[in-house]
């Protein structure tokens, strides 16, 4: 049974104890949270979008995870709110200048700092590693930290200009309580979402079943009917009107005044009292005529052959 060759077994190895229960390390599980993506479990790259609940991604791992039809996805409990592309924003991230990443730790054997971060907030200059709160902006995109939106009260984002308001904010990489109070949120937006499309459906449809007139359709003229008796008396008047405007016209078109013009007797000039040089202007006064010695022998088509 053992103990043999003077071996004498201790407490601990013949009772069995309750397991203790192991403890994440913080910095790790830091680490994991702001460096790697939530879906992939790949390094954080750009371009980097961040859901509704406050979680980083990358856009690619986002795009492949909505286009994989599969019925087993990987991490899917991770990304199940996500929806479409437009339940994500994609972040604005100001770089850190004192980090250098891997370049100076080529041959492994410096330490790696993990207080070092890629990003800072642009306002207080913190570094986004996880020991300071941090927030994104779904209007714009924009990151900063939560003391800086504390410290610096304002209804615009600092850096870009565009207003903003309390649920715009959300953020990153919160507690169990941050994350039930972003749920609420996104699931109260959704719905709202969902009952306006309701609302303008009906609308579209009313819009489509009823056509537009147009103001002056093309058309038989409008005539306005009225009284028989005011027609008739509206018509007699017109006429009166016209009477005396023709007769004016008539009297400018004749020649000299007192003469008629049509429906009168023709008369010869040469029978006229009228002078003889205004006589003479004309062919049938004597000066005109020629005699036949003065006349050719042959036809012409002049005014002087009679």
């Amino acid at each position: 049974m053992g103990c043999d060759g003077g071996t004498i077994p201790k407490r601990h190895e013949l009772v069995k104890g309750p397991k203790k229960v192991e403890k994440v390390d913080k910095d790790a599980e830091l680490v994991a949270q702001w460096n790697y993506c939530t879906l992939s479990q790949e390094i954080l790259r750009r371009p980097i979008v961040a859901c509704e609940l406050g979680r980083l991604y990358n856009k690619d791992a986002v795009i492949e995870f909505l286009l994989d039809k599969s019925a087993e996805k990987a991490l899917g409990k991770a990304a199940s709110h996500i929806k479409s592309i437009k339940n994500v924003t994609e972040l604005k991230l100001s770089d850190n200048p004192a980090w250098e990443g891997d370049k100076g730790n080529t041959k492994g054997d410096k330490h790696d700092d993990l207080q070092r971060a890629r990003f800072i907030c642009p306002v207080v200059g913190l570094e986004m590693n996880g020991r300071h709160r941090f927030c994104f902006l779904r209007c714009c995109g924009c990151v900063f930290s939560e003391r800086a939106l504390k410290e610096i009260k304002a209804e615009v984002c600092h850096t870009c200009g565009a207003a903003f308001q309390e649920d715009d904010v959300i953020v990153l990489n919160g507690t169990k309580e941050d994350v039930d109070v972003l749920k609420a949120r996104m699931e109260e937006r959704r719905l709202r979402a969902k009952l306006e499309k309701k609302t303008k459906k009906p609308k579209a449809a009313e819009s489509v079943s009823k056509p537009v007139v147009s103001e002056e359709a093309p058309g038989p003229s409008k005539v306005k009917t009225g009284k028989p008796e005011e027609t008739s008396l509206d018509s007699r008047e017109k006429k009166n009107n016209l009477a005396p405007k023709s007769a004016a016209t008539n009297e400018s078109f004749s020649g000299k005044a007192g003469k008629p013009l049509c429906g009168a007797t023709k008369r010869s000039i040469a029978d006229s009292e009228e002078s003889e040089a205004y006589k003479s202007l004309f062919t049938t006064h004597s000066s005109a005529k020629r005699s036949k010695e003065e006349s050719a022998h042959w036809v012409t088509h002049t005014s002087y052959c009679f």
